[in-house]
This record gives structure tokens, sequence and C-alpha cells, in this order.
């Protein structure tokens, strides 16, 4: 579903069934999402590994120095996935933000196991409304299946979807993750849960709460469904000033997690008998 600022708004393709009706109807409010989260991190991201200029938000500077990062990730039954994200991936595929090439995303998908990667990661990504230029993360998953595309799926999406809906689009939680859900046409999905260090306005962690509670409730209608509560072990200290996105640190644990969580949401030997995995 294509949703732009009102003044721009044009529709597509999208749920398939009464969902897709009450989108239609859905008061759009991209434009909510070009101030704070555009703002800090852009850029599109797409292929196994590959990524254009990513660069810093201006008067931060990413560390350069190694972060140093340890898992006891297993190894996951995925051999290929495809990671679809909003500007918090963008820093795990920034050679900006990781200039060491073992610590962004790709490569520590393939060290649990995983052989063929495609990500696509753009600031102020939601499922629904799209920024001028961008395709939402609906649009990204169906052209994508539509191509060809068979494996595991990665949605780290819901931090703008959770404050567009707190900006006043009626297009709901449950709406949105079933609309995802259903460009993936029942292949093993890991959603990534949402999590900021805000206390107010659209972004703020109590919207996000509420977004990881309708994917919980959500996960109990799809059998394929796995949730990595990213949310819960988060540290103040690996985000920016912003709240939302994170330091070169934080990028680097935040790649490694997501990886070791993909191989217990969907171990070698077979699927995780837990929905949420952390």
């Amino acid at each position: 579903m294509r949703r732009r600022s009102p003044d721009t708004m044009r529709e597509g393709n999208a749920l398939p069934s009464t969902r897709r009706r009450a989108a239609l109807a859905a008061v759009a409010v991209a434009a909510v999402i070009v101030g704070l989260v555009s703002a800090a991190l852009t850029g599109v991201f797409s292929g196994p590994g590959q990524a254009t200029a990513a660069t810093a938000p201006p008067g931060v500077k990413p560390a350069r120095s190694p972060v140093a990062v340890s898992t006891s990730a297993g190894r996951t039954s995925c051999t290929s996935v495809a990671h679809i994200g909003d500007s918090t991936s963008v820093g795990m595929v920034s050679p900006d933000w990781l200039p060491d090439a073992a610590q962004r995303l790709a490569a520590q998908y393939h060290d649990v196991g995983v052989r063929h990667v495609r990500i696509d990661a753009s600031g102020g990504r939601s499922i629904v409304e799209e920024l001028p230029g961008q395709q939402n993360g609906y649009i990204v998953a169906t052209n994508w299946y539509s191509a060809g595309y068979r494996g595991c799926w990665v949605i780290a999406l819901g931090t703008n979807d959770a404050a567009n809906i707190a900006a006043g689009s009626n297009v709901g939680m449950q709406a949105r993750i079933d609309e995802m859900m259903a460009a993936v046409h029942g292949e093993p999905v890991m959603w990534v849960t949402a999590q900021t260090d805000l206390t107010s306005g659209y972004w703020s962690e109590a919207n996000m709460q509420q977004w990881n509670n309708a994917l919980v409730q959500a996960s109990k209608h799809y059998p394929n469904m796995r949730i990595f509560n990213w949310a819960a072990m988060v540290q103040p200290s690996w985000h920016l000033s912003d709240g939302i996105h994170y330091t070169s640190a934080g990028y680097a644990i935040r790649a490694a997690a997501i990886a070791h969580a993909l191989a217990l949401a969907f171990p070698a030997d077979g699927r995780s008998k837990a929905t949420v995995v952390s």
C-alpha cells in the first residue's frame, strides 16, 4: 500500500481482504516522519551486502575503532534472508558507521549460516506510508516475492508505524502487521521489536511497547512468525542523543544480535517452539 502526505497521496494495491478496504480510508501521515527519523539517517540498500552511501547525522561522528561483539549464535536453517528495515537498519550496513565489514549485518547473517542475503533499509520507512521516492515495506516485500524470492524474512519495521498511528493514521497496528505478513505468503518471518528512549511524542517508548504487544498478539495467528525481543536488551548507552538511532557500537551489537536471534528463531534443526526469542 502506498501512502504519501495528504497533498501528494496516491494509492496502490495492498491488503487482499477487508483490511484493504479499511486501509484505503486511512489518513496519510507520512509527513510526520520527515522530521525526526529521516533527518537522522537515510539511505536505501539492496542486494547481498551492497549499499548506497549513508552518512552520519550532522555533528555526529561515528566511531572508527572496532567494536567487539561476541555472540554464541548457532546456525540457522535459513539459507536465504530478506531483511527489510527503516533507519534503525541503515547503520548496520553503512561503512560510515561500521568500517569493519565483518561487523555489518550481511556478514553477521553469513556467520550463522545464511548464504544469500538481500537488505533494503530506508530512513523513515513504514509498512504503509511512503516518503517521496521511497517504497514502503509492503511494496518492497511484494516486489521481491513477485520476482521469485523464497526464503526467510527479517522485518525490522514498526518504529515509524507506531509513530504514524499516534500521529493520526487510522491504519491500525493489526492491519499493518497483517499486510506485511500477507506479502510474505507464509514464508518464515522474524520480526524485530521496536524501542526508543523517548518518554513523550509520537516515537515514545510507550507507543513502541503498544506496537510490540500487537506483534505478540498477531503471532498467535501466524505459525510462521517469530519475534526477536530486541527491546528487552537495548541499553541507553547504545543510542544517539535522539533516543531512536544508535551509535556505531549500538549498530554492531544490533547486527550481531539480530543474526543470533535468527539462529534461535529458525535453528538448523527446525523452528523454535518459543514465539519470542531473545
